[in-house]
């Protein structure tokens, strides 16, 4: 993993602690008081060993629970619904927060919550301020979503508040890379379709993932995915994903190449769960992409 230690903390250690289990497995070693299995997983690894029947599936191994969020119960965004898995038996789960577009709701994507929510995440899909909202303001509204649901939310002890990421569709995608500049911290970041007239993010941290469409019109990834893209440095983890024909409103129809690596991503580098990096490295193919780009983490 490339990203500075100062920004990682946590999934830097958990690497070291399982390369060092790895090397005793390697030795013929065992550790006092622990099986093979438990040495050989992470410790943020959460559900079963990952195929792609699993996270092309409508829903992941975990079953799942909303909750609706008012709008004047918080503040910094305008409430919204969150997801949560039901079991509490493998421990603390990272979390998400993820934003609409330009004058849409949180119902256009809200198929996402639930989906990723299943794998093993807590999700909050946020309502913006106002329809209007731009990406700044976006990207300041997840951030305070994410701190109403670690700090407030009723499910605040099923999060690992080390273990969060950002997401958002068009002017939300925007925000979520207006968020993770602000808050290197974060664990990662899933722009999809963004849009946003700022087109240098050199100084991102973040492992993102951009996922746009081929067809888009409203974003044009010439203009906005692939410049954003190239501009974030390689030391920061990215990949980009181009679908096959799609326009810029994909996400707001049920899309299983954008869940599919999303999941993957999210769970590669929220939970530092290197069983998904089969996923990432080389990454998706077939009729849907168009393109797939990837610096490709070391395991």
């Amino acid at each position: 993993m490339s990203s500075p230690t100062t920004t990682r903390p946590r999934s830097v250690a958990a690497r070291a602690t399982r390369f060092a289990l790895a090397a005793v497995l390697a030795a013929g070693g065992v550790l006092a008081g622990s099986s093979g299995a438990a040495q050989a997983a992470g410790p943020y690894e959460r559900g079963p060993a990952p195929t792609t029947a699993i996270l092309e599936a409508s829903r992941g191994p975990f079953a799942t629970a909303s909750q609706s969020v008012s709008s004047l119960s918080v503040t910094g965004f305008g409430g919204g619904v969150i997801y949560y898995p039901t079991s509490t038996s493998e421990g603390t789960f990272g979390a998400i927060a993820i934003s609409p577009g330009y004058t849409a709701a949180w119902s256009s994507i809200s198929w996402l919550g639930p989906r990723i929510a299943s794998h093993g995440f807590v999700v909050i899909g946020i309502e913006t301020n106002s329809r209007l909202d731009q990406p700044d303001s976006r990207g300041r509204q997840l951030l305070a979503a994410l701190d109403y649901l670690t700090e407030r939310s009723s499910v605040r002890t099923r999060i690992d508040s080390s273990r969060l990421a950002v997401a958002g569709h068009s002017m939300g995608g925007g925000g979520s890379l207006e968020a993770a500049s602000s808050r290197p911290s974060l664990q990662a970041a899933v722009p999809l379709a963004p849009w946003n007239l700022d087109k240098s993010w050199s100084e991102l941290r973040v492992p993102t993932l951009i996922i746009g469409g081929e067809s888009d019109s409203v974003a044009p990834v010439s203009s906005h995915s692939v410049p954003f893209y190239n501009s974030i440095p390689a030391s920061a983890e990215k990949a980009y994903l181009e679908l096959n024909g799609a326009s810029h409103f994909f996400p707001q129809t049920t899309n299983t190449p954008t869940a599919r690596q999303m999941v993957a991503w999210l769970k590669r580098f929220v939970d530092d769960d290197t069983r998904y990096e089969q996923f990432l490295c080389p990454g998706p193919s077939g009729s849907q992409i168009q393109e797939y780009r990837n610096t490709c983490p070391s395991a």
